[in-house]
């Protein structure tokens, strides 16, 4: 297969780290290269055809500024806009913006406080009626509203004085300057006033299960269990849609989704992509393009640290040096994915080099339990001060690698006296509230640590973004050091990319050293779809490869 390449603007390392390294602060304004059809592609005059997503994980939340987990946003981004998006360079571009304001272009004061945001004027809801600057209003105050069970606050819960200017325009006032806003509203899809103004409980409305947006599919339905539909909105004011029908399908065990791929049933595979143990195979598969792609997640260890037994720094010191990553990624995942010690994405300029490597050393992990303490009992696992150094392990219940990484572990681990259990579970149990307050005592994840290309990490690593202790966010470790927290407070209050890198360096530097969570490896996708699927573009500055559906079709 010839490759298609879009053709875009291209920046300098130099010139992306200056102008978009501040989540598009420095003053870059893309061309919107999300509202026509890419070049060297013959795209369809009317939506023809259909796609067949396949998912590991079964999307449940369809309010996108609800509480949810990634396979939600493949959902999300199909059926919603948000103000601009991040495209597969990192570059900001405008979606119901008009443009993507800065301090250049006078959308943003100098001092990064008053804000002027255009819109289109062209943009529908799904139900025939305009979308206008009262929605972006409505939307923010709903994120920040107490009795709304809010995703994130971050950021939003900044903005003061909202003004509807016109039905294109609004303004507003920042409470102290936060420089990833512009990368967060990249991610924060924008709701109907016109149908959630409405509703007496915000946390309990029809919407949700049947949602309303602006984006270039519509709802059509959903089976619970198996599959999503959507429709193409022939309406859809920005690039495409060209397929008639986008259908996300729910396949549990990953053996089974990956051969529902090589079959056919399954048009393009999204998260958790093909398994390594499949990638050669898969490589070599007929009228298949299969490819290797960087991913912004790490694949890790995850700790509660609100349990008794992780709460020791010894315990995780020791938890880590018990790991023979090396062994883990070539014997379970083939060789598919990198060491690193950083949840920092290793190709962002804020990604930390320096950071002391991890060793295999079974020997060191129990002196430091001995010195710590850690005293075996007499069935030899380890206590101390009447804390048994026994927790359970969880993750999606099929997915085939992990559970073989958690056999190895549960080895290697009672070889140093620690008891771990297994106990997988499906996902939408796994990552519904087991996950997000905090009810695990460990799990294997893949998580992600950045909005969109931003290097501010609040939302996972901040003790106010704890949701199990009433915090917003997805601290789920809960995870909670006042030198990281301050660090996390100067970075997003810091425009210039070159002042920023040293308070990422320190905060990746204090995070390793804390260790609330065990790095496996950062992730490496092996992404499938089918061979004549053009408009296809990897994207790792979001966290689903539907992130631009609008723009597939099929090769004429």
């Amino acid at each position: 297969m010839t490759k298609v390449e879009t053709t875009k603007q291209t920046y300098s390392r130099r010139e992306t780290l200056r102008l978009m390294a501040a989540g598009g602060l420095a003053g870059l304004v893309a061309p919107n290269l999300l509202v026509s059809p890419a070049l060297g592609q013959t795209a369809p005059a009317k939506p023809t055809g259909r796609v067949v997503v396949g998912l590991s994980q079964e999307p449940t939340v369809f309010h996108p500024l609800m509480a949810h987990i990634e396979v939600d946003d493949a959902v999300h981004f199909s059926v919603f806009d948000a103000l601009f998006r991040m495209d597969a360079k990192g570059v900001l571009q405008p979606n119901l913006a008009a443009e993507v304001p800065s301090q250049k272009n006078g959308g943003i004061s100098e001092d990064g406080l008053n804000w002027r945001i255009r819109l289109r004027d062209d943009v529908r809801w799904h139900d025939g009626q305009p979308f206008t600057a009262e929605d972006v209003k409505f939307t923010i105050e709903l994120i920040t509203n107490p009795k709304f069970r809010a995703w994130r606050t971050g950021g939003h819960a900044l903005v003061r004085d909202i003004t509807v200017v016109s039905p294109t325009e609004l303004t507003w006032r920042m409470e102290e300057v936060f420089a990833p806003y512009l990368s967060f509203l990249a991610e924060t899809f924008i709701v109907p006033k016109h149908i959630l103004g409405k509703e007496a409980d915000p946390n309990a409305t029809a919407f949700s299960q049947a949602p309303v947006g602006t984006g270039a599919f519509k709802w059509a339905q959903r089976v619970a269990g198996d599959h999503i539909e959507l429709v193409a909105n022939e309406d859809y004011f920005g690039e495409g849609p060209y397929l008639e029908r986008l259908v996300f399908k729910y396949v549990p065990d990953m053996t089974v989704l990956y051969t529902q791929f090589r079959s056919g049933d399954i048009d393009l595979v999204d998260q958790a992509y093909i398994t390594a143990d499949h990638y050669e195979e898969a490589s070599k598969l007929p009228e298949r393009v299969v490819s290797l792609e960087t991913g912004a997640s790490l694949e890790s260890i995850y700790l509660n640290l609100g349990k008794p037994q992780f709460k020791d720094p010894a315990v995780r010191q020791a938890l880590y040096a018990a790991l023979d990553r090396t062994a883990i990624i070539d014997g379970i995942y083939y060789g598919v994915g990198t060491l690193t010690e950083s949840f920092m994405p290793q190709e962002s300029y804020y990604y930390n080099p320096n950071l002391p490597a991890q060793e295999f050393n079974l020997d060191r992990a129990r002196k430091i339990l001995d010195d710590a303490g850690w005293v075996p009992g007499s069935d030899g696992i380890r206590a101390k001060d009447g804390v048994r150094l026994s927790f359970t392990n969880s993750t999606t219940a099929g997915n085939n690698l992990r559970e073989q990484v958690q056999q190895y572990l549960q080895q290697t681990f009672a070889e140093i006296g620690i008891e771990m259990t297994i106990s997988n579970m499906p996902s939408a149990v796994m990552w519904g509230d087991f996950w997000l307050k905090s009810q695990f005592d460990s799990a294997i994840a893949g998580v992600t640590y950045l909005i969109a290309a931003d290097p501010d990490a609040t939302n996972r690593l901040h003790s106010k973004a704890i949701g199990a202790q009433g915090g917003k966010g997805s601290n789920t470790a809960q995870y909670s050091n006042p030198e990281v927290d301050a660090l996390l407070d100067k970075g997003t209050r810091t425009f210039d990319p070159e002042a920023r890198r040293p308070i990422y360096h320190r905060i990746q530097e204090i995070v390793r050293q804390d260790l609330p969570f065990l790095p496996l490896y950062a992730a490496t996708n092996v992404m499938g779809r089918k061979d004549g699927l053009q408009g296809f573009e990897p994207n790792a500055n979001t966290r689903t490869a539907s992130w631009h559906a609008a723009a597939w079709h099929w090769k004429a």
